[in-house]
């Protein structure tokens, strides 16, 4: 018996700087590490340590394109192919998307440590200029280097430099759900989710252990715990209190999970890994297709956190 839909993707987002501006697109392809072109970059300091908006909320404010065919499957960038960057009180900066040769090695996101591709001095003296201090931007370099999830969560899977997992998916109805409960409403962007599904129940999400997107299969694998970005503007990189005061009171892990690690921690989204990308590329999925859950679980008691 075919699952009946539970809701269909109503958007999806790419953020190929790690921390900065995502990209809103219809349809995207799927890679080995998540979307194709999520978080490939991110900036380091001086250290080789990831910048994100924790400590740099500017960074919220730095917007990337990316040429309009690279979400085409198979598309490979040329000499004339660009990442292009953009703040304000900023000249745009462009970088090339054909693989720079210069290695920068000891660099860290989180638990991990390895070496990335430089883009180079005029990419380093911008985010320098633009975050005050000594910064260089880097890529992920896929033919050296090897990002695992977590094993304790979803043995097998990598990503580049995503917090944790591959995809992460939330819902309208969670978000709406949420903002019925604070003064001021707060966009998606705050949660900076890769998939955004509507027709579901608020936070259903928390509980789809298996679901299929476009004949892909995904399971959830962790609720995501949230640090204090969603508590940035995303469009001023002010910070302030909500939406994590209003959080605490009905998505913290002492509410939902009781018992379990996390107490202190609060949720919103699940993080996901896709079960198919065994199979090679050429997988796509698209604004509009149904999501159908084929498995659930059957309390918060069987989620990890």
């Amino acid at each position: 018996m075919m699952a009946e839909s539970a809701g269909k993707v109503k958007s999806i987002f790419i953020y190929p700087i790690k921390s900065c501006k995502g990209i809103s697109v219809s349809e995207a392809p799927i890679s080995s590490t998540g979307f194709r072109w999520d978080r490939q970059w991110v900036v380091v300091n001086c250290k080789g340590r990831a910048c994100t908006q924790r400590v740099d909320p500017k960074l919220a404010l730095v917007e990337v394109v990316l040429p309009q065919d690279a979400f085409v499957v198979g598309w490979e960038p040329d000499k004339s192919s660009y990442l292009v960057i953009r703040a304000p009180g900023m000249d745009e900066l462009k970088v090339s998307l054909c693989g720079p040769s210069q290695i920068c090695d000891g660099v860290s996101v989180w638990e991990w440590s390895g070496s990335a591709l430089d883009e180079g001095d005029e990419a380093s003296k911008w985010f320098t200029t633009y975050l005050g201090k000594p910064s260089r931007l880097v890529r992920f370099n896929e033919e050296s280097e090897t990002r695992a999830v977590d094993p304790n969560y979803a043995s097998g899977y990598k990503v580049m430099f995503s917090d944790g997992y591959p995809f992460l998916l939330a819902s309208q109805g969670s978000l709406d759900s949420l903002n019925e409960r604070l003064k001021e409403p707060v966009p998606i962007n705050r949660f900076r989710p890769n998939i955004l599904v509507d027709g579901c129940e608020p936070f259903s999400e928390d509980l789809w252990k298996e679901i299929k997107i476009e004949n892909l299969t995904f399971h959830g694998v962790k609720l995501c715990s949230r640090c204090k970005i969603p508590t940035i503007n995303q469009e001023t990189a002010v910070s302030a209190s909500e939406p994590t005061e209003t959080l605490v009171k009905f998505r913290s892990g002492k509410v939902l999970c009781p018992g379990q690690k996390g107490q202190g921690m609060v949720f919103f989204g699940q993080n996901m890994v896709c079960h198919d990308l065994h199979k090679g590329n050429g997988k796509m999925i698209k604004v509009g297709d149904p999501v159908f859950v084929i498995k659930s679980f059957s309390s918060y008691d069987e989620t990890s956190t």
